[in-house]
């Protein structure tokens, strides 16, 4: 099947809407409700209604990839691994997103359609529950008295802890900081969003799989297609910035010119980066298309969404 039949025979918005139902009441669930000094009303406010959930679909979708014979009981704790799993990186997307819309770092004020947390509650409250956000994600992945072998925990939190610290999204912010005002290299530029966007995105794909309990030369493949949606999730992030408004964008367009950043968009111009985003569209859906992945509809849909949305 190619990908035209694929999203005429596919209904990528009720999957996913069965999914983010699923994903917004477990975590409407786990964030604590008697946390100290309105801090739980503060991490739902940054949390709760808003944002596309992609990388937490992924999660979802990836898993569906492997999840087929496993027994019942199998089968149940094996879900709600992915479950934890897709809330718990939604969780460190969060806390990112606090952190980086602070005035020491993109210093933003819009944020999924609404006041940032810092502007609404003050940087010191801001700063507090991205930090109790990102701890709470490794709380959702250890439950106690669970089924889930302490062995996919331990080896979830560490692909998810790799993914978003130096080697991952907070190295990759650290290098865009101090890229400000240069001209990277598209290698460069590429190895920056690779981590600092990329690494959590392809870290949803790898552990939705785990969950499933898929074999290595599956995770190989899956692995491929991560990274190659990850670098194109930035790269339409940059045309974005300067071809939509904030009433679609659900944030402050034209940041990354006001800022001197550098983007694909800036190093190549509008047109060879919306090329470089389809390359990057074929390369990820090769990698499951060309492939003997089986349940793969969902993986494909969300990639073609995720370089053709407008938003």
């Amino acid at each position: 099947m190619n990908v035209n039949q694929l999203t005429q025979s596919f209904d990528l918005d009720s999957w996913s809407a069965k999914g983010l139902a699923e994903i917004e009441t477990a975590l409407n669930k786990w964030i604590p409700p008697g946390a100290p000094a309105n801090l739980s009303e503060v991490m739902k406010y940054a949390v709760l209604g808003g944002g596309k959930r992609l990388r937490s679909l992924l999660v979802l979708g990836a898993f569906e990839v492997g999840i087929h014979h496993q027994d019942p009981l199998e089968s149940a704790w094996r879900r709600e691994a992915a479950l934890r799993v897709a809330c718990a990186i939604e969780l460190i997307h969060a806390y990112s997103l606090v952190h980086d819309d602070m005035p020491c770092m993109d210093n933003d004020v819009i944020r999924r359609g609404k006041p940032t947390v810092h502007v609404k509650f003050g940087e010191a409250m801001a700063l507090l529950t991205g930090d109790t956000l990102q701890a709470l994600a490794f709380e959702v992945l250890t439950p106690e008295h669970s089924l889930i072998p302490d062995a996919l925990q331990g080896k979830l939190c560490g692909l998810i802890a790799r993914a978003a610290g130096h080697s991952g999204m907070a190295g990759g912010q650290a290098i865009d900081l101090t890229s400000v005002g240069q001209v990277l290299s598209e290698a460069k530029l590429s190895h920056m969003h690779q981590l600092k966007t990329g690494a959590l995105l392809e870290a949803s794909v790898l552990a939705g799989a785990m969950c499933a309990g898929v074999t290595a030369e599956t995770l190989a493949k899956l692995k491929i297609f991560g990274s190659s949606l990850g670098l194109a999730f930035q790269v339409v992030d940059d045309i974005l910035d300067v071809t939509a408004d904030s009433a679609v964008l659900g944030k402050t367009p034209g940041k990354d010119a006001d800022t001197d950043k550098p983007t694909y968009v800036s190093l190549m111009g509008l047109d060879a980066a919306k090329h470089k985003a389809d390359v990057l569209l074929v390369q990820a859906n090769q990698a499951l298309l060309n492939s003997d992945l089986t349940h793969t509809d969902a993986l494909v849909a969300i990639a073609l969404r995720v370089v053709n949305r407008s938003y």
